[in-house]
């Protein structure tokens, strides 16, 4: 189909024509000095984006799957007990690639659609007085679901409680798009990958670790080689890797973060803020429910939403892409046939917004869906008007 690809998973997202062309250029030798500049500039870079000044980044080729296992085995032992916080698919994904390797798993489950409640991790804590708790694992944003958990009122939780377990958190859909403090929340780990907000190809898994998750680390005696982070560490300091990095990756990366400094962190999260407020007034204009269920859990990066009763949101889902050539997200474990997920994050604007909101709205009006064509359209640019000059608290 002629015209701009539109891509409306939840990642991966967009590459910019400027990443695109940053990645197309010759390689160089990842033991040179040329690549020894690379590096330190992309790790100054990273720093300034996890929001660090003591923390230490490792990236590793590889996806968030492969970030979740090196942040498993680079702090943990078999046998080690932690609570594990599962409100979707990715952080179920979290807790079962701990049990893989011997962890000790006690989950936190809650409702698909929710948020983590932090005062049910205080509790969990509080009962535990002789420390079993090695770490708390959790999702920051939840893709599956379109659910951002609050990790400064876990941190506070956690603090309340006074337990001294690591703070294990995935942000791979969140990084770049939605507010991130490492320093002050008192992260431990927090890993992403590439290709969402750092609008990259996949192929990159990235870490920020804290010097108590690093003290662990010495100690942790889960089996470990390619992910080891000492390696990687012992190597970055003289400006390169252990093994053949993704260099080319890499020149994307200093692009990417060129255009997030450029936009300035905090309009990169506003646009993020904006956006997906016009997607989701937009689909309830269509008269259909987003799967989120706390206004103040929804998530800056995508839109879950509830498939009218007696559709599949999975046939839905392959008729946009035949009337459109429109990708959107499946359901996924449970919700698998009764949602579909619009992605927003990364590199987008008011413009294809508009067009992603358009194309479903004709998608659903020809699948069958009763609904008033044109409102949510006219939702979501009315929104966007009444919000050009303006900004959204973070």
């Amino acid at each position: 189909m002629a015209g701009r690809p539109f891509l409306q998973i939840p990642g991966p997202s967009i590459v910019p024509e400027r990443v695109v062309r940053a990645m197309s250029q010759s390689l160089i030798d990842h033991r040179g000095p040329t690549f020894a500049a690379l590096l330190r500039e992309v790790l100054h870079g990273l720093k300034a984006l996890f929001r660090t000044a003591e923390g230490h980044i490792l990236l590793f080729p590889g996806s968030g799957t492969g970030g979740w296992e090196c942040c498993i085995v680079n702090t943990l032992s078999p046998g080690d007990q932690v609570l594990g916080c599962v409100n979707g698919y990715f952080s179920d994904l979290f807790c079962r690639t701990a049990t893989s390797h011997g962890i000790d798993v006690q989950r936190l489950e809650v409702e698909y659609g929710t948020g983590v409640p932090a005062d049910a991790i205080e509790e969990r804590l509080q009962r535990d007085k002789d420390h079993r708790f090695k770490a708390v694992l959790i999702v920051q944003t939840e893709t599956s679901t379109g659910v951002t958990s609050s990790l400064a009122a876990v941190r506070k939780a956690m603090d309340a409680a006074a337990h001294p377990a690591l703070l294990l958190a995935d942000v791979v859909s969140s990084l770049g798009c939605t507010d991130l403090r490492f320093d002050e929340w008192k992260l431990d780990v927090a890993l992403t990958a590439a290709q969402k907000g750092l609008m990259l190809p996949p192929g990159m898994a990235l870490l920020a670790v804290s010097e108590k998750a690093l003290e662990a680390n010495r100690s942790a005696r889960c089996a470990r080689s390619f992910w080891d982070w000492q390696a990687v560490l012992e190597s970055n300091a003289d400006g390169h890797f252990p093994y053949t990095p993704a260099t080319a990756l890499l020149f994307g990366l200093r692009e990417s973060l060129k255009m997030l400094s450029e936009e300035g962190l905090e309009n990169v999260f506003y646009r993020h803020a904006r956006l997906a407020d016009a997607c989701r007034k937009g689909i309830e204009a269509m008269t259909l429910k987003l799967f989120a269920r706390d206004p103040a859990e929804y998530s800056n990066t995508l839109t879950a939403v509830s498939m009218p009763e007696g559709f599949d949101s999975d046939l839905f889902i392959n008729h946009t892409l035949t009337l459109v050539d429109l990708p959107l997200g499946k359901g996924l474990g449970k919700v698998k046939g009764k949602l579909f997920r619009i992605g927003h994050l990364g590199s987008i604007n008011e413009l294809e917004l508009l067009g992603v909101l358009g194309g479903i709205e004709m998608a659903l009006k020809s699948f069958g869906v009763k609904l008033p064509l044109g409102a949510g359209l006219a939702a979501a640019e009315t929104y966007l008007l009444e919000t050009a000059d303006k900004r959204l608290p973070l």
